[in-house]
């Protein structure tokens, strides 16, 4: 059965026998006495997101840097369609969208369209309308004949993700796509990428938001110092490294020692695990009807101020602190 989300038909399982697009063995890639990128394998299939979940420095714009060529592996292959990934015949089939645009400032933003174009090979009225087209879809179109540098650093970011798709590729490779932007632009954003699957376009996105890799992903490898630590559906990863439930409590001001707060709670926690940041506390549980009350009775008596209190289900960031012992947006 096809899982679907905001209306789009997520690939079955990948037992399905789907045409691997890219294949990616025993990679790594070391600088100096840091391995950025440790042994990773995987493969991805045509059609498919596929997620790479980690905080930074975990290796995820290393390795899509080695994917698209620009870097070559310390050892391990990486071939996309089998060819190397180091073979100029693949450079038409990738497209790559850095963390950090790639624009002109100087340049309008359809100028900087047509250059790139220009690169790829493409020139003519047609590409012009191609052009004005992705600019559009990626609502920047009444702002294709203003100055770059007068862009918001969102709006450059959507601007480069236009330019990645002027030479039509079929591999795309997008590096923290949303990071900057509000919470609307990024949803407008992931329709695009959902877009762009629903075309056929296979889709490599590295991502430090757990949501987005949730919300787009047909799987998800997680990434920590350099290594897959799990990989899967989103769903089967919840399943499997997930607790069986979650209660968020919100504070009604912040905790006058968080320290003390976190270690009275843990006693009701599963494997003692306890999240707070901004006057949130969130709690691993294994039966919620029971801890529940257990926990408002420990903060009230320490003289905690309670606003809200749900019992919810796990996300990718309580699998990455299963996983790791940390939690994926740090601070």
């Amino acid at each position: 059965m096809l899982k679907v989300k905001y209306g789009v038909a997520r690939c079955p399982s990948i037992e399905m026998g789907f045409d691997v697009c890219l294949m990616v063995k025993d990679v790594s890639k070391r600088f100096g006495d840091r391995a950025a990128v440790d042994g990773v394998s995987f493969k991805v299939h045509r059609g498919e997101i596929y997620g790479l979940l980690g905080p930074n420095g975990a290796g995820k714009t290393t390795l899509l840097s080695m994917i698209a060529g620009i870097l070559e592996p310390d050892s391990g292959e990486i071939s996309i369609d089998g060819l190397n990934a180091l073979d100029p015949k693949t450079r038409g089939r990738v497209g790559y969208c850095p963390q950090e645009p790639i624009v002109y400032d100087n340049l309008t933003g359809l100028e900087n369209m047509m250059f790139y174009a220009g690169l790829h090979g493409l020139s003519g009225g047609h590409v012009k309308r191609r052009c004005k087209e992705l600019l559009d879809q990626m609502g920047l179109g009444e702002y294709a004949g203003r100055k770059v540098k007068t862009y918001s650093g969102g709006m450059k970011k959507r601007l480069s993700f236009a330019i990645t798709l002027i030479g039509d590729p079929e591999l795309l490779l997008l590096d923290e796509p949303t990071t900057g932007m509000d919470p609307r632009i990024r949803r407008s954003v992931w329709e695009s990428i959902l877009r762009l699957k629903e075309e056929g376009k296979t889709i490599i996105l590295a991502t430090h938001y757990m949501e987005e890799a949730d919300e787009l992903s047909d799987r998800v490898a997680i990434m920590d110092l350099g290594k897959i630590i799990a990989e899967g559906s989103p769903e089967d990863l919840k399943n499997r490294y997930g607790p069986k439930a979650v209660i968020d409590v919100e504070l009604s001001k912040q905790a006058t020692d968080p320290e003390a707060m976190v270690e009275e709670v843990k006693p009701y926690a599963s494997e003692g695990r306890v999240m707070y940041r901004n006057d949130q506390l969130r709690v691993h549980v294994d039966d919620p009807d029971i801890v529940a009350p257990k926990i408002v009775s420990e903060l009230v008596g320490m003289g905690v101020g309670l606003k809200t209190l749900k019992i919810t289900t796990p996300t990718l960031e309580d699998v990455f602190l299963r996983l790791t012992g940390r939690r994926l947006i740090q601070g």
